[in-house]
């Protein structure tokens, strides 16, 4: 995960410096600073996405690309203080991993082109007014859940569920809309959502506790101060037979029982797909936001069993991968 000293006011200066990553380029390269707002798989595995979807394109780092990187490590003013620092640099494109990061970005490095990702709600954001002509210098990748799909995956693993217990960070913009998203689904379903909030990822744990012998099994949206401290929710799920769903495939690597999703190096290939076009002399105000269409059913059969469910031969035989 990096760095995980809670950073004071005093020190966003040194944090910032001490969390980056610049490869060094030659005068007629292009340069492409990435940030988001905190380390976890599915962040990282996007990045890793953009940076190769960037050499496919033919900007390969260490030849014709230099790459700057920062990681806020949850922390919203040092999310700020990176959008100044790479406004300061004038790189030919930021790339903003999350809906935090992108806001930073957009508010603070405005005379820059900037490529979101990983971005849920860009209007409700207000990162952009329209989908098809974003205008201005800023374009993206939105990764919007299937918030429908996930309904009825939770409902496959645990077919008696009544009350689905939900945590989520009230601070995040994607976060609100995808809760908001659950409601209306839930309520088709015949479901009840229990709301859980944590601001911090430190508050993860007594959320995730404060829904024992309130839910019927928990769901975890893509939420990053909560996916960043997913752990913390496997150990109350594990310890009180709780199922656990998430919207991030790669957490059921680390533990949750299944997720329907993208699979977010490819979320990350398009991305440097994109910022290549912008690299080769494209507006991107002129480039419509896409969206992701590709979705995959990950299962973890050994995490359901500690949770106290047995998945269906039927669901195992759909997945796209099997976690062992």
């Amino acid at each position: 995960m990096g760095l995980k000293a809670i950073l004071g006011a005093s020190a966003l200066a040194l944090g910032v410096s001490m969390l980056g990553l610049t490869i060094p380029a030659q005068a007629s390269d292009k340069h492409v600073a990435i940030t988001q707002i905190v380390e976890h798989p599915a962040l990282d595995a996007c990045r890793n996405g953009v940076q190769d979807g960037l050499a496919a394109a033919g900007f390969k780092v260490g030849e014709n690309l230099k790459w700057s990187y920062e990681s806020a490590q949850g922390n919203p003013a040092t999310a700020a203080q990176v959008a100044k620092k790479f406004a300061g640099e004038a790189p030919d494109v930021i790339v903003a991993i999350s809906t935090p990061s992108a806001q930073t970005v957009a508010a603070s490095a405005r005379h820059i082109p900037l490529v979101f990702t990983a971005v849920t709600d860009p209007l409700g954001a207000k990162l952009v007014k329209n989908l098809d002509k974003p205008g201005k210098l800023i374009t993206g990748i939105t990764d919007l859940s299937p918030i429908n799909k996930h309904v009825e995956l939770v409902q496959q693993i645990v077919p008696g569920v009544k009350r689905l217990g939900v945590i989520y960070n009230p601070g995040e913009t994607n976060s609100v809309t995808l809760v908001s998203m659950l409601h209306t689904e839930a309520k088709a379903h015949g479901l009840t959502v229990v709301e859980a909030a944590a601001t911090k990822s430190g508050d993860v744990l007594a959320a995730a506790r404060s829904l024992v012998g309130k839910a019927d099994a928990i769901y975890i949206p893509l939420d990053n101060t909560v996916v960043s401290a997913l752990e913390a929710v496997i150990k109350v799920a594990e310890q009180n037979d709780l199922p656990l769903i998430s919207g991030d495939t790669d957490s059921v690597g680390r533990g949750s029982i299944a997720a329907v999703g993208f699979n977010y190096y490819d979320v990350g290939l398009q991305t440097g797909k994109m910022v290549a076009r912008v690299l080769n002399g494209e507006k991107p105000g002129d480039i419509a936001v896409e969206s992701v269409q590709k979705l995959e059913l990950y299962l973890n059969p050994a995490a359901a069993e500690r949770m106290g469910v047995k998945l269906s031969d039927e669901l195992i035989a759909s997945a796209k991968e099997i976690v062992k």
